[in-house]
């Protein structure tokens, strides 16, 4: 009995055309995340369940994927932030600080399927971990980071919008709500969501008065540091806008493009342990994709694992996701790409000669695919065109008695011979 091959609900698979875009662009994240100076960190998917959900619970613990193998209780990750704490809880006296670390890899997560939500997908994360303390200047640094991927990208304008955890939680604790701060900050987070008006009704569900809602909404509304200084007299509050101001002048000096970050007092984010500066990234053209990269500032990377102060700073780019959404918008629309510069089409049983040519195109730091197909020479030649090849190196039994192979432009419908010898002088573009 045959088993229908089908995959699971909620897990990617690509076409090979699909499967070259997303790689391209994994490897300018990972290449850019290189270029700041961060190490490449490769954690195990399976981990210990006491160790993997130290920190969860609620939805969270709901969603994990997790079984026994043996006397052990084990779980899939389900992001890449808690095996980072784990792996500099155990590694702390190895490593040096601040410890800069990205990591590509996929996490795991039982979601209720649904249009664009995988269950497992791609986490492009960096993070800087301090030892006790972390300047500021970290700060300042992913917003650059996050500029350079999304300037090589080019998928179209995008902003970069920054906001600190401290102007809120200072602003509101002013107003006498610091019992309902995560609340607060729950519901402005979704401010772009569900709009002003259902804004206010969720903030009055939450016992604000219509004067907080005012003077809340007067912050969140402003769009310059200056222009919400005199707003209240809060140290937390103080030291936030102190913060702001300097990453934001970090920027200037770096000279980012101005249209492409701006101050936006909504940002939240709705994680619970960021404390400092946040960030969330948006295609101006396309604000239905939401944030495509988001981050920002935390106190204490590794609190369930040891009594050592790590505060960090790191952001991340959700790639399945994103893939799936700019297929979906059309802005990427993968198309056959050739994995080698040239193909071979041997028509003779002499694959000593075969086997030198490709020898002389490898060390002529070409990529050489070959044909084995046994075909006929229309078959093969269909093939090469169908791998969206430009050149095919033709080798008959007359190339192998003259010394020469044909080189057939598949694009241009033109064909030339060259002796082996003059091989390393044509050029393959």
């Amino acid at each position: 009995m045959k088993v229908e091959p089908k995959t699971l609900p909620g897990f990617m698979e690509l076409f090979p055309s699909e499967q070259l875009e997303f790689d391209r662009i994994k490897n300018i994240i990972i290449d850019t995340y290189k270029e700041y100076g961060y190490y490449g960190l490769d954690t195990p998917i399976i981990e210990l369940s006491s160790v993997l959900l130290a920190k969860a619970g609620g939805e969270t613990e709901k969603q994990i994927y997790r079984f026994n193998k043996g006397d052990n209780d084990l779980s899939l990750r389900f992001d890449l932030t808690v095996p980072l704490a784990k792996y500099v809880s155990s590694r702390y006296n190895e490593l040096v600080f601040p410890f800069k670390r990205y990591q590509v890899g996929k996490v795991f997560r039982g979601e209720r399927n649904q249009k664009g939500r995988y269950r497992e997908f791609y986490q492009c994360d960096i993070d800087v971990i301090g030892d006790e303390e972390l300047s500021i200047k970290y700060d300042s640094e992913m917003p650059s980071i996050i500029y350079d991927i999304f300037k090589k990208l080019n998928f179209g304008d995008f902003v970069i919008r920054i906001n600190n955890r401290k102007i809120l939680s200072g602003f509101f604790d002013s107003l006498g709500l610091k019992d309902k701060i995560s609340d607060i900050l729950r519901t402005i987070d979704k401010l772009e969501k569900i709009g002003k008006e259902e804004t206010i009704k969720e903030l009055k569900s939450i016992n604000l008065n219509d004067e907080q809602i005012d003077k809340t909404l007067k912050l969140i509304n402003s769009k310059n540091i200056n222009d919400i200084k005199d707003l209240c007299d809060n140290e937390l509050f103080n030291t936030g806008v102190n913060e702001l101001e300097s990453v934001i002048k970090d920027l200037e000096l770096r000279n980012l493009n101005k249209d492409n970050y701006m101050v936006d007092f909504t940002i939240a984010r709705g994680l619970d342990y960021y404390t400092g500066t946040v960030y969330e990234t948006t295609l101006k053209d396309y604000p239905s994709l939401g944030s495509i990269c988001s981050g920002g500032r935390y106190d204490s990377l590794a609190e369930y694992y040891t009594d050592k102060k790590l505060p960090g700073v790191g952001i991340s780019i959700g790639l399945t996701r994103l893939f799936y959404q700019l297929m979906e918008a059309k802005i990427i629309n993968p198309s056959i790409k050739c994995t080698s510069d040239v193909i071979i089409v041997p028509m003779t049983d002499n694959y000593e000669y075969v086997y030198k040519v490709f020898n002389k195109l490898k060390g002529m730091d070409l990529k050489v695919n070959i044909c084995f197909l046994d075909k006929g020479f229309k078959q093969k030649l269909r093939y090469a065109e169908r791998l969206n090849n430009k050149y095919a190196i033709i080798i008959g039994d007359d190339e192998v008695d003259k010394n020469e192979v044909s080189i057939k432009n598949l694009k241009e419908f033109s064909q030339t011979s060259v002796s082996l010898d003059d091989l390393s002088n044509c050029k393959f573009n």
